[in-house]
């Protein structure tokens, strides 16, 4: 008996560390084999308790009769809850399709979103309405951004592998699809790492890549040989932003002579290399010492950029904004600005305003998301896709060296703009003269 016994134990105690090891080495796996029969289980026995718990039942009403001067009514109100559909596995969780009844709306579901994590022991529900009358529940059996893979996806011109979304999909940026993007978030919240990882992956296409970095090129100098133009002070962004949009009237002037309404339609022959213009935070082009020559500075930066936001992206300028905070503090023309940026990215921030200003105009559940990133959470960030949704995501690490080897790697891959270089050059000299 005592054999039988030690020989039950040292089973079980196999099973378990088998069954950790293929948790570990093979979680889709074991998820799909194992973790979604229980849960899509435990979903189907307590949808009808768990729905009445957190109101989101409706009470059908009671058969009722007139005796005389006397309503007659029938038996006890029924809460009924929506009816479900099968749950659905996904990579990383379930995928539960709920249809309301007349008159419900996704918001109680919204609400009710922690609740139903913890009855389904899953790491979190997401709810999301595709279409009126139609809820769906996405449960995640654990958080896809504490350890974040490396996710693949094929990629094209000016497309960029960045990081994972909480679905466990790769997160790509991809600027044919969105042109323009503005990441926020506080210090050591990642955007820099953001920004790393998603010049490396530009590093290898053929584009131009402009740095515009007035903290003294800190950040952008990391890729210095691979950018086509890198200014460090807010004069020089003035010279470079002045000679790109001389550039775009000049691609303008090649779509108006080949009757296409946009460089994607020239013939590979005429076509110009697409552009990436990349600025560090912002705020160091828009905030000035109150002289006369710094309020003009801003003020041109400000138009400038406006310009190639508003018509860049048929002509291959796109732009990506970087900032601690995006407020109209710094003047009105951030708030047109934010506004071309259809892209938004938001990490850990130190105020409301500045989640507000990136995501208020996209959803205010968003907002409230970014506003619950913590500090722990680095390169944790709410991002939003080509058709305005939002989602979790988490970008890569890149390390500095990693940054610097991809810059030396490419080096030799960076387009002339003459255009530009040649303002660059004659501000870098015009100032050494001065």
């Amino acid at each position: 008996m005592a054999t039988t016994l030690v020989l039950v134990a040292a089973g079980l105690v196999w099973l378990l560390a088998v069954r950790w090891q293929i948790r570990e080495l093979y979680p889709a796996w074991y998820w799909y084999l194992a973790g979604y029969p229980v849960t899509a289980l435990r979903i189907l026995r307590s949808w009808s308790k768990v729905a009445q718990l957190n109101d989101l039942t409706v009470s059908r009403r009671p058969p009722r009769s007139l005796l005389g001067d006397v309503i007659v009514r029938g038996e006890a109100l029924r809460p009924a809850p929506p009816r479900i559909g099968f749950p659905k596995p996904t990579p990383t969780g379930v995928l539960l399709v709920v249809r309301l009844h007349p008159g419900q709306t996704p918001a109680p579901f919204i609400a009710a979103a922690d609740a139903l994590a913890h009855a389904w022991r899953v790491h979190a529900v997401r709810v999301t309405s595709p279409e009126r009358g139609i809820v769906h529940l996405l449960a995640t059996d654990c958080d896809p951004l504490q350890r974040p893979g490396i996710a693949t996806a094929r990629t094209e011109l000016l497309s960029a592998v960045v990081g994972v979304l909480e679905t466990g999909a790769a997160w790509v940026i991809d600027l044919r699809l969105v042109a323009h993007w503005l990441v926020t978030g506080a210090t050591q919240s990642g955007k820099s790492n953001l920004l790393a990882r998603l010049v490396a992956q530009f590093a290898p296409q053929k584009v131009a890549l402009v740095g515009i970095d007035c903290k003294g090129g800190m950040e952008l100098g990391l890729f210095a040989p691979r950018l086509s133009a890198l200014t460090t002070s807010r004069r020089e962004a003035v010279t470079v932003l002045d000679a790109l949009v001389v550039e775009m009237h000049e691609r303008m002037a090649t779509c108006r002579a080949a009757m296409v309404r946009s460089i994607w339609e020239l013939p590979k022959s005429l076509r110009p290399v697409p552009i990436v213009v990349i600025v560090d935070e912002l705020a160091e082009l828009y905030l000035h010492d109150g002289t006369r020559e710094g309020r003009q500075e801003a003020e041109r930066c400000s138009t400038l950029l406006l310009r190639i936001t508003q018509l860049g992206a048929a002509l291959g300028l796109h732009v990506v904004v970087v900032g601690q905070r995006v407020g109209s503090e710094l003047g009105p023309g951030v708030t047109a600005l934010r506004a071309q940026l259809s892209g938004r990215v938001c990490h850990r921030v130190n105020d409301p305003g500045t989640a507000e200003m990136t995501l208020g105009d996209v959803n205010k559940e968003a907002v409230v998301a970014a506003q619950s990133i913590t500090a722990r959470e680095k390169g944790v960030a709410i991002t939003t896709d080509a058709d305005g949704r939002w989602t979790r995501a988490r970008s890569h690490k890149t390390t500095t060296e990693e940054a610097r080897d991809i810059a030396a790697k490419y080096a030799e891959l960076t387009p002339t703009l003459r255009t530009v270089r040649t303002a660059l050059l004659e501000a870098t000299e015009g100032g050494g003269a001065s």
